[in-house]
């Protein structure tokens, strides 16, 4: 499943809820619409109590907004990764396994050659040096003549 749902449009679709849920409040106290439904009894809200309920649901619709847009934003962040097999270390482009030299000659048209960083030569050197040693100091041992 890969599609992707961009922020703006999530983002609308809640804020188009929320303005409609007030929009149905203050339609329902304008119209008078809960006298009908509940008669006239003298508890019935007025204007105040609709523009409190009013700025309640645009406090809840900020915190949502921000917390969505938060989430939203994470999870972009996250679909960003480039996977990799951890063992072969092929490349998932645009849903192919593929090497990773292929993938860097159809990503971005850039031809591959092989190196040696310097700490690997460092490294690859003195596994040189120490195999030599090993191998010099096992000629010697069979070198030597038998104690009689």
């Amino acid at each position: 499943m890969n599609t992707k749902v961009p922020l703006s449009k999530v983002l609308l679709y809640q804020s188009v809820g929320f303005l409609a849920i007030i929009g149905v409040c203050w339609f329902i106290e304008l119209t008078g619409l809960h006298k009908l439904v509940l008669g006239e009894h003298p508890y019935i809200s007025d204007f105040r109590e609709s523009t409190l309920e009013m700025l309640l649901v645009l406090g809840v619709w900020f915190l949502v907004a921000a917390s969505t847009r938060r989430i939203l934003a994470h999870a972009r962040h996250l679909e960003g990764f480039m996977r990799m097999c951890a063992w072969c270390h092929h490349i998932d482009f645009k849903g192919e396994w593929i090497r990773m030299e292929d993938f860097l000659q159809r990503g971005f048209d850039t031809p591959t050659t092989h190196g040696i960083c310097p700490r690997c030569l460092a490294e690859q050197k003195a596994a040189y040096r120490r195999s030599k040693a090993a191998r010099a100091a096992a000629a010697k041992v069979e070198s030597k003549p038998p104690a009689t």
